[in-house]
């Protein structure tokens, strides 16, 4: 079936040679891979959610009395979107499962990036021929970031109209140009009219969404141009990919996944309540509520805001810097830089430039391994104390005991973590070196580079 198949398609458009090398293509078997394809499918799902959302949404500011079916919010005053996701929650066949199968995907792809960025930094995957590939995954993580942000921003609800307002200032907050920036993206004064909820909906449903799927397009693209990267082992050198091909071994074994991913986010939205907005009701400018807390991935940057100290600065004597310019935007920023920067700074000190497509274990680089841990562990500060509202309702932990003790970690901590994890590293290193690459490739079935 497949032969006839190949045979009517190279008739049809002299395309049989080029499919025949893709279906041979080689997958290295291991599990530390999968990330990115969780990433993807979540993705399909996305849109395919995002899609059914879309037919039922209003994006509109526009006041109306919800006389809708949750007895709760009748006769109350909200706007055309709040009322519209009221709506898809109660009223709308499937509505509530497919809204929050949506909002489950955000956080699984969101997850599923970050963790395939933290393989590829700590096994070296970033080095040449790999690295502009590297910088576009990490160009993903950042469009990914803002996508999710405008998508529960949209909503109206007063959790995410507390996030909006917060964002209102980080981006105001920029210097010389956050006025601007502010402008383009609210239309002018937050809440203000309400021009904002159009061009978010546009970027949100339209210009993000596209913009993703290219880079991740560009990037498959790249992978298969270079060939995916292998750790060590039997037969596995940095000429040819030891695993399985295309077809029909690693396909079907993709497609399953695609099935296990879909199953559990629909379990998940299914049987897991998120963003129960009706509990959170409309926003309105002089309301808010205690213990409000974003998607996790904006975790970090809240925390951010918070554990800043209460200081401005003064350019030229006449620009004021705002304080939310250096959690909201100077922070992420350096986490930012510092990764996009880091194959050439690593290339540089090291003078290594050769390309390699055999991974390093963490251990066998310590300074790298240490330097990322560090990193992290600064960011899950942030992330932490972004939490420090919730620890106080629920728990009774003083919010300025947690300011105290986060401001002396935010230096202790990566310094403690670097030292350990070196350490760490270093001895496991003496205990079992790396084993160097055979020379003769295995009989099993590889890819030559």
């Amino acid at each position: 079936m497949i032969g006839a198949l190949v045979r009517r398609l190279d008739r049809g458009t002299g395309s049989a040679g080029l499919l025949a090398k893709g279906l041979r293509y080689v997958f290295p078997d291991h599990w530390s891979f999968l990330f990115g394809e969780i990433a993807l499918y979540a993705f399909v799902i996305l849109v395919a959610t995002g899609t059914y959302l879309a037919f039922f949404f209003d994006a509109s500011m526009a006041h109306t009395v919800y006389q809708g079916s949750y007895e709760p919010l009748r006769g109350q005053r909200v706007t055309e979107a709040y009322r519209s996701v009221i709506d898809l929650s109660f009223d709308v066949r499937a509505g509530l499962l497919i809204r929050q199968v949506h909002h489950w995907a955000a956080n699984v792809f969101l997850a599923a990036i970050t963790i395939h960025l933290l393989r590829v930094f700590f096994t070296g995957a970033f080095r040449r021929p790999r690295t502009a590939n590297y910088r576009i995954g990490l160009t993903l993580l950042g469009v990914a970031l803002l996508e999710g942000y405008m998508g529960y921003s949209l909503i109206d609800d007063l959790l995410s109209g507390m996030g909006l307002a917060i964002g209102y200032s980080v981006a105001l907050s920029i210097p010389f140009i956050g006025g601007t920036i502010g402008t383009l993206m609210w239309g002018g004064d937050f809440p203000g009219s309400g021009e904002w909820i159009t061009r978010f909906y546009i970027g949100h449903v339209f210009l993000l969404p596209a913009l993703i799927a290219t880079l991740i397009a560009v990037h498959l693209a790249l992978i298969a141009r270079a060939h995916h990267t292998q750790f060590r082992g039997p037969g596995r050198t940095e000429r040819n990919v030891v695993g399985s091909p295309m077809w029909p071994g690693y396909m079907l074994r993709s497609g399953g996944l695609f099935l296990a991913v879909a199953a559990v986010l629909v379990l998940l939205g299914g049987l897991a309540q998120i963003n129960p907005v009706w509990q959170w009701g409309p926003y309105e400018i002089w309301r808010s509520t205690n213990g409000a807390q974003p998607d996790w991935y904006l975790g970090w940057l809240i925390g951010a805001l918070r554990i800043m100290p209460n200081w401005e600065l003064v350019i030229g004597g006449w620009h004021v810097v705002p304080n939310p310019f250096f959690g909201g935007v100077l922070f992420p920023a350096i986490v930012f830089g510092v990764l996009w920067m880091w194959p050439t700074a690593e290339r540089l000190i090291t003078g290594d430039r050769r390309e390699h497509n055999l991974l390093d274990r963490p251990r066998d680089r310590p300074w790298r391994t240490a330097l990322g841990a560090a990193m992290v562990s600064w960011v899950a500060l942030m992330f932490l104390f972004g939490a420090a509202d919730r620890l106080l309702v629920q728990m009774g932990i003083s919010y300025e005991v947690q300011l105290i003790v986060a401001r002396v970690l935010v230096f202790a901590l990566p310094a403690v973590v670097f030292l350990v994890v070196k350490r760490a590293c270093e001895e496991l290193r003496r205990a079992d070196p790396p084993e160097p690459a055979p020379a003769k490739p295995a009989p099993a079935q590889r890819s030559t580079l």
